[in-house]
């Protein structure tokens, strides 16, 4: 006769043993973070991306995201830890970005929350990391995805002379922000699918920021140009808005200096590049303050709220470094990114006790229109939220970080 209450302690014992190994796998995933080890000596492009990872094992926890989504500022993050991936050839930099392909990216090759009718010029920078995700995995996802987005190009509106929209949602209107979400993109595409045959349509979009938002007494470039003038926040002659926004510069001068790493040598197009890339550096180094920062409002100096921040300056180092490295900007001008880039380790970094490194002092983020309205005023640029680790400030430190390093 079979006496149940053995058959009860052995079943309660096997549960016992069960319940300990799941609680164990649950504490061993919990602690996977903590197992990076970020050594002091490292380099600041190691360090930051060691540090991301600690606190964010899957790419698309950064910003506490809830969920994951296909992002412009995700993309950014990804293009620095791709350039780490090469300079390293630590498989840990690249594990982390094809986890983010094959998470926003299904085997069909249908990008996650994307929808090619929104037009959102911000929706092409994240397909960057897809080339190199192609060439490494021969997964044909990401060559249906680039192929997607290369659509969004051909039927993009554009205004009457040429340059891409923004948004659908913002219509008429060019943001600097705008040039480094679509052309760097644009380049690389044109040159690895294309034949190269659409490098003078992305110049276009350069000649068409440069021609209307460069402010004459300055050098600097407004924010955005609106061509129907009918925003209230853009100038009733000029179309333009009425600040100079760091961040959105910085923006700007990288996809310069990073569309000009496919135009070929010998295209007529590439001295111009090289030469807006010139007239907006002599600008920029003209307020870059004493610690080597630059401002939220680039022209205001210490004006009362103005405040130095971290993602503009680490754009303009970045843009420096990789100018005067290529050949495209005087020598000078990467001494002006090592100080820069010494005002952010000194004045922007915080080190905890453990190794991890967070920069602060980081604008979340700033635009124009929308609702609740932005008015693009000195007082709404300085009044948008300042964070710590956000994504600005995460991607341009380590690619500033890897163009000192070389």
């Amino acid at each position: 006769m079979i006496d149940n209450r053995n058959i009860n302690y052995a079943a309660s014992i096997v549960l016992g043993f069960m319940m300990l190994f799941f609680c164990c796998k649950i504490i061993a995933q919990g602690s996977l973070k903590n197992e990076i080890v970020i050594a002091k000596d490292l380099n600041w492009s190691e360090r930051m991306a060691l540090s991301i990872m600690k606190r964010d094992p899957k790419a698309w926890q950064i910003d506490n995201n809830e969920k994951p989504k296909w992002d412009y500022k995700l993309g950014l993050v990804m293009t620095s830890f791709e350039k780490l991936y090469h300079k390293t050839n630590n498989p840990v930099y690249g594990d982390y970005i094809k986890e983010y392909g094959e998470t926003v990216i299904n085997p069909s090759g249908e990008i996650l929350n994307y929808k090619l009718e929104d037009y959102n010029i911000d929706n092409i920078n994240a397909g960057k990391m897809l080339f190199d995700l192609h060439k490494r995995t021969k997964d044909n996802r990401y060559l249906t995805a680039m192929q997607t987005l290369r659509k969004q190009l051909e039927t993009h509106p554009r205004t009457s002379s040429g340059g891409f929209w923004h948004k659908k949602i913002y219509p008429y209107q060019m943001w600097l922000d705008g040039l480094y979400m679509g052309t760097p993109f644009y380049a690389h595409y044109t040159l690895d699918f294309d034949g190269g045959k659409d490098f003078n349509d992305i110049a276009k979009q350069f000649e068409e920021i440069h021609l209307h938002t460069i402010d004459k007494k300055t050098g600097l470039l407004f924010h955005a140009w609106d061509e129907s003038k009918q925003m209230p926040w853009a100038n009733k002659e000029t179309g333009t808005s009425p600040n100079f926004w760091s961040r959105s510069i910085g923006w700007y001068m990288m996809a310069l200096v990073d569309v000009l790493d496919y135009m070929p040598k010998d295209h007529p197009k590439r001295k111009e590049l090289i030469q807006f890339l010139n007239e907006i550096s002599i600008a920029v180094a003209k307020y870059q303050d004493p610690s080597g920062l630059w401002y939220q409002v680039t022209d205001a100096g210490s004006k009362e709220g103005n405040y130095l921040e971290a993602s503009g300056s680490e754009m303009f180092v970045y843009a420096f470094a990789k100018g005067a490295n290529k050949g495209y900007l005087p020598k000078k001008y990467k001494d002006l990114a090592v100080k820069g880039f010494e005002g952010i380790t000194k004045k922007l970094i915080r080190v905890d006790p453990d190794g991890e490194i967070h920069i602060t002092q980081v604008c979340a983020s700033a635009g124009l229109g929308g609702n609740p309205y932005r008015d693009g005023s000195f007082d709404y640029y300085i009044k948008e939220k300042i964070k710590v680790d956000n994504s600005h400030g995460l991607g341009p430190f380590i690619l500033a970080a890897l163009e000192l390093e070389k």
